[in-house]
């Protein structure tokens, strides 16, 4: 099965559907899955996606919600329903969407809508609140399977099916002890195969991994993906069990997360959303901009420096933007390798120094060969094989420095306690730029002149 992308006809099919009926409607929308009907509303108006999900079962209405893109605002779409509406939708969401959903509305708007829901379903809705979003409270779901670790194996099948009921799909099993301390987990698989006065002690996994609410969600990820688990239980400093983040949540994470990265190595603040309009993108941008204009003076000053010298051998103007640009395509290179091992390891002092070093070596030899095509064609082309030697030494210094700073200007920005992908970028191309004016005009001013 392929995934689904937005084409023309199915927008131009649903909206045809709309104008024609809610019987038709309903047979066009049975047609695709509650994911790519979310998808679809990217390209419907308001009054059109509420006429959708008013018709639809709370079910399915729930789930669409649940899918939409963030950027497509689902907490807007949700309050604008009849608050009966709404209520049967945010109960058949899981505790951990509603809350996502719910979180990003204002505080008015939040209190009127729990107020219309059941005690438990807002109980839950409101104590998962009170987490941060990016952390594993805020990404944990209350809803979860656990038995006694006293139990015999067929009454905590018994158990597992009870709650199973309300449930829609779990992939592990916690146990806990009389006092509802964590105590591991148990595989369905295990408590099945087992012997029929088999106890749940018996079976429990008791080095299980597990997480506390303010537990990063970037560490969640990882964890998850370090150990292949299909769900991470949420425990507290008492090691009560308080809900599960599962693999379904962490890769919206590990997707959030990426994109932040590239936006922010890219100069872009990460509260600029990707479907937002103009204004928002200059507020978002226009202050990394001039920061960086601030940081290209610095490499002008440089160049204003050595006026003379370019006076003398005015080739060395054509040189220089190749030095330089070469030196931030390197150093762009580095970082983004190195903040993604940032990103996936804790790294020791060994580790950095190893990424150092192999970035310095890279650095080296991609210089020398770049360097080297350069020296041939200043050869050739100016017949001068002194400027060639002089390019050739500052594009083998500048990739060098390239690529030690791309490495370890993140690392030291992390050791500082600085998020290293928000303020490398600029660094690095300060670095770039200033020492590859420097050391093309420094060496020309020394060697040829």
């Amino acid at each position: 099965m392929q995934s689904f992308e937005i084409d023309k006809s199915d927008v131009l099919k649903v909206k045809n559907a709309i104008l024609a009926g809610d019987e038709t409607l309903k047979v066009v929308l049975e047609e695709y899955h509650a994911s790519e009907i979310a998808i679809l509303f990217e390209r419907l108006d308001k009054s059109e996606q509420r006429h959708i999900i008013n018709l639809l079962p709370a079910e399915i209405a729930s789930e669409i919600i649940s899918e939409m893109d963030e950027e497509s605002h689902p907490e807007d779409l949700l309050f604008e329903l009849h608050p009966d509406k709404r209520t049967e939708i945010v109960e058949e969401l899981d505790y951990d969407d509603a809350t996502d959903i719910i979180s990003q509305l204002e505080d008015h708007e939040q209190k009127e809508i729990l107020e219309d829901l059941t005690e438990d379903h807002a109980s839950e809705i409101r104590n998962l609140l009170t987490y941060d979003e990016k952390t594993a409270g805020g990404l944990m779901n209350t809803e979860l399977i656990c038995v006694n670790i006293n139990l015999t194996k067929k009454d905590a099948i018994d158990e597992i099916i009870r709650q199973s009921e309300e449930m829609e799909e779990f992939y592990t099993i916690y146990v806990v002890d009389d006092a509802e301390i964590f105590k591991g987990i148990v595989s369905l698989k295990d408590i099945i195969k087992a012997k029929h006065n088999a106890k749940i002690t018996e079976l429990v996994k008791i080095d299980a991994v597990y997480v506390h609410p303010d537990t990063d969600q970037e560490e969640v990820a990882n964890l998850i993906s370090q150990y292949n688990l299909t769900s991470i239980p949420v425990i507290d400093d008492h090691q009560k069990l308080l809900g599960r983040v599962t693999f379904d949540d962490v890769i919206d994470v590990m997707e959030a997360e990426s994109t932040e990265d590239i936006l922010k190595i890219s100069g872009v603040s990460e509260d600029e959303e990707l479907s937002g309009n103009w204004v928002e993108a200059v507020k978002s941008r226009l202050p990394w901009l001039i920061i960086n204009l601030g940081t290209a003076f610095l490499a002008s000053s440089v160049v204003r420096y050595f006026d003379p010298t370019i006076k003398l051998i005015p080739s060395l103007a054509a040189y220089m933007t190749i030095i330089a640009g070469m030196g931030g395509n390197a150093a762009t290179q580095a970082l983004a390798v190195t903040v993604r091992r940032i990103s996936l390891y804790d790294l020791t002092d060994k580790q950095a120094y190893r990424t150092v070093l192999k970035e310095f070596t890279v650095g080296l030899i991609n210089g020398a060969a770049n360097g080297l095509i350069v020296f041939i064609f200043a050869f050739f082309f100016d017949g001068n094989p002194m400027l060639g030697l002089v390019i050739f030494l500052a594009m083998t210094g500048n990739l060098v420095i390239a690529g030690i700073t791309g490495a370890s200007i993140p690392l030291i920005l992390k050791r500082v306690g600085i998020d290293p992908a928000i303020a490398s970028s600029i660094i690095i191309t300060t670095f770039t730029d200033v020492f590859g004016f420097l050391l093309i005009l420094g060496l020309a001013s020394k060697l040829l002149l």
